[in-house]
């Protein structure tokens, strides 16, 4: 067998394998979950509905999440991780604006509300800051941009605050959207008072 071995004063001891028999199972449910979302019927997203289609036992599921909610958190995570890093036109401003546009846009739509809604359900909050830190990551991706053309941008905390908060606030607890023109205004509200 060739794996890493690492000693950690008990003797060798073989490394996690990645994508072992675990990750497979996790696979397969994160996919069930996702076929049976996109048939539409909450009623049918069941643990037991899902265990079938991912051919584990409910048990299984029961075992490593808990709850319907957590495993539902989870899945949604996955989801919610971006796929790319921030365009980069050579604009931080329009880069910044672009990248927010398309945020507010995505969590707005009703996949991306349901996604919010899944990772705020679960019991535990470590995935909301899990969401958070991806946020994060793309708004300090732009920002160090920037900073290395000899920009100033504002401080990825106060576009956390001032821009990303108000935004996922009004998805959450309003019916309307953040638009564009909503989004435009937040980043200058920001901008303006920060002399740029």
């Amino acid at each position: 067998m060739d794996q890493k071995q690492q000693d950690n004063g008990k003797g060798p001891q073989a490394a996690p394998r990645p994508g072992g028999r675990a990750a497979r199972i996790q696979a397969a449910i994160f996919k069930a979950v996702e076929e049976l979302k996109r048939q539409g019927d909450a009623a049918d997203l069941t643990v037991p509905a899902i265990a079938a289609r991912a051919g584990v036992t409910p048990s299984t599921i029961y075992r490593r999440w808990g709850t319907l909610a957590e495993l539902l958190s989870d899945v949604a995570v996955k989801q919610l991780r971006p796929d790319a890093e921030p365009a980069d036109s050579g604009d931080w401003r329009a880069d910044l604006k672009g990248w927010l546009e398309q945020y507010a846009e995505e969590m707005a739509s009703e996949p991306g509300r349901a996604m919010l809604r899944e990772v705020l359900g679960a019991d535990r909050l470590e995935n909301a800051g899990v969401c958070s830190a991806y946020t994060s990551r793309q708004l300090d991706i732009i920002r160090a941009r920037a900073l290395a053309r000899g920009d100033r941008p504002p401080d990825t905390a106060v576009l956390m605050d001032r821009v990303i908060a108000p935004v996922i606030y009004r998805i959450l607890f309003s019916r309307a959207t953040p638009d564009a023109a909503y989004v435009a205004g937040l980043i200058e509200e920001v901008l303006g008072e920060d002399g740029e």
